[in-house]
């Protein structure tokens, strides 16, 4: 089984391994399933986008699968229509209905699910959230009862929305088309994709939802990288990628790499890790440059007959949700006004 030290030692490598290793992961993926069994998740992001050209350089003709939730940038929309062979999936629920019927997500999928299952009683989560958990007789770290205030607040938290509005759609699509994704996430983001790299390598073929990752050990400097060295399009919303902090221009030097719009893209109503950013914040910047989405998402709302606010007509009132949480953890803990 790999281990985190193989990851660490994948990670250091240099762009153009990555690429011979990515490509050869693609390989492994399309002659286990032919190309007509496999499908590129296709986000309309950065990291998708070099995925796809990954791909399509070796097999030309791999479908890509876009799950149009109506929450991506409208830019990430029109981006994806520049594409050639292109299937839209749709969810069967809105944004608006998902946080309605399940609750608001925020902070973290780990948060979110740990805070709406102990709610519903379930004892694992119940001792998290009430910092009870123990490890060789000590208080665990994975103890989250600095949010057990908001077991009482006047609004629901959920993790259900990406599951309900992205996966449940890809899924059905597999199952009906009888084909296995090709997915590009990184495990820089997260200690829950650094394990699943660990337990399954790039190409999950012993899960119970066979995947492939085969990017799992890029970084996000090699990705910005690769769409430089390719001249890659990628979606307007991102602005251009320069050199951090007016170094040096790209070319012929190794100098970190940023965009100069947004630097992560995805669902733009999302608070998953909003309290973690630092600078302008994603809901400020969708004021600037999103005004209309911007008013949509943060007015509006009201309480229920059972006294939870959820959204309404008007909008999906999550002005209101980041104001109680700014209540509790400080002013600033989620930046949008």
């Amino acid at each position: 089984m790999p281990t985190r030290e193989d990851l660490q030692i994948l990670q250091a490598q240099d762009l153009e391994l990555k690429v011979m290793l990515t490509k050869q992961r693609i390989r492994e993926w399309v002659t286990a399933f032919s190309t007509q069994g496999v499908y590129v998740s296709f986000s309309g992001g950065k990291d998708s986008t070099v995925l796809l050209h990954l791909v399509r350089s070796v097999y030309p003709d791999v479908e890509a699968v876009f799950v149009n939730t109506g929450l991506e940038y409208p830019e990430i929309q029109r981006f994806v229509k520049t594409f050639e062979n292109v299937r839209i999936l749709y969810p069967k629920k809105t944004f608006k209905q998902v946080i309605s019927e399940y609750g608001y997500p925020l902070l973290g999928k780990e948060i979110a699910y740990t805070i709406e299952h102990a709610k519903m009683g379930q004892k694992r989560c119940t001792a998290k959230i009430q910092g009870q958990v123990e490890y060789n007789g000590e208080k665990s770290r994975f103890n989250l009862d600095k949010y057990l205030p908001l077991m009482n607040a006047n609004f629901q938290i959920s993790s259900k929305c990406c599951d309900t509005m992205k996966k449940k759609p890809a899924k059905t699509y597999e199952k009906k088309a009888d084909k296995k994704a090709i997915i590009a996430t990184l495990a820089e983001e997260s200690l829950v994709r650094q394990n699943r790299w660990i337990l399954y390598g790039c190409n999950a073929f012993e899960s119970e939802r066979p995947t492939s990752k085969p990017m799992s050990f890029w970084t996000e400097q090699d990705v910005l990288k690769y769409i430089k060295e390719e001249n890659l399009p990628i979606a307007s919303v991102y602005g251009d990628i320069v050199p951090v902090g007016g170094q040096m221009s790209f070319e012929g030097c190794d100098c970190k790499l940023c965009t100069t719009g947004c630097d992560r893209t995805g669902c733009i109503f999302c608070g998953f890790g909003a309290h973690l950013e630092k600078g302008e914040g994603r809901f400020q910047r969708l004021k600037r440059t999103h005004p209309k989405q911007y008013d949509f998402c943060i007015n509006g709302g009201g309480y229920d007959e059972n006294g939870i606010w959820k959204p309404n007509e008007k909008g999906l009132g999550m002005g209101h949700v980041f104001d109680e949480l700014n209540k509790l953890y400080g002013e600033n803990f989620i930046k949008y006004k």
